[in-house]
């Protein structure tokens, strides 16, 4: 297998394919496009991804692009890493729970975005990224209670990879969850994302 993925200052689509990959434990190359290079980027990521984006995940003679297939892709590819939990209702909140960070939460996306090279401060924020937050600390604390944690849906899922990007957003802008309601577990949890040794791993390289 081969994922191609951008910058990892900045990239949370190729974060969380590649957190993913990881934890399957199957090797994989990776290929490390820079971003924001104008034309560059373009022909670089050009012959591998057919959207002219990243990440993309080369599988054989099969491409899959698109970080939430990715991982749907390797989460039937390798039933035995439990990528996803086994228990139906727990599957379907964290199916629900990777699928509204895949789509959503645009002001937050919007004014904080990933950067791990920068040092961590607090920022203004507006009320819309206000909204974002609550729901985000709102949708932790109450998978948490309901599958007992350490992790979202109990063990480690993609929802789990897909919402370590804004734990890197909380840090980075200064956001402390105790100012958007009873952080409870959230705080904790958010913690622990940015604890795990594949971000870690990450980070590294990133920085």
């Amino acid at each position: 297998m081969e994922l191609v993925i951008g910058t990892k200052a900045w990239s949370t689509w190729s974060l969380r394919p590649w957190l993913v990959a990881k934890r399957v434990g199957a090797p994989f190359t990776e290929v490390l496009v820079e971003l924001r290079q104008g034309d560059a980027t373009e022909a670089a990521i050009a012959p591998h991804s057919p959207s002219g984006l990243v990440p993309a995940l080369k599988d054989g003679d099969l491409v899959v692009w698109d970080s939430l297939a990715i991982c749907e892709h390797l989460a039937e590819r390798f039933p035995q890493a439990n990528l996803w939990p086994r228990d139906p209702a727990a599957r379907a909140q964290a199916r629900s729970a990777a699928a509204e960070m895949h789509s959503g939460f645009s002001s937050l996306r919007g004014e904080c975005p990933m950067d791990l090279a920068r040092e961590p401060h607090a920022v203004e924020l507006s009320e819309a990224t206000h909204r974002d937050i609550r729901r985000i600390v709102r949708l932790w604390n109450e998978m948490l209670a309901r599958f007992g944690g350490p992790f979202l849906a109990g063990d480690w899922s993609i929802a789990d990879a897909f919402y370590t990007p804004v734990a890197t957003r909380f840090r980075t802008y200064g956001v402390k969850l105790s100012d958007f309601g009873d952080a409870g577990p959230a705080g904790e949890y958010c913690e622990r994302l940015l604890e795990q040794p594949e971000f870690l791993a990450w980070e590294r390289a990133a920085v």
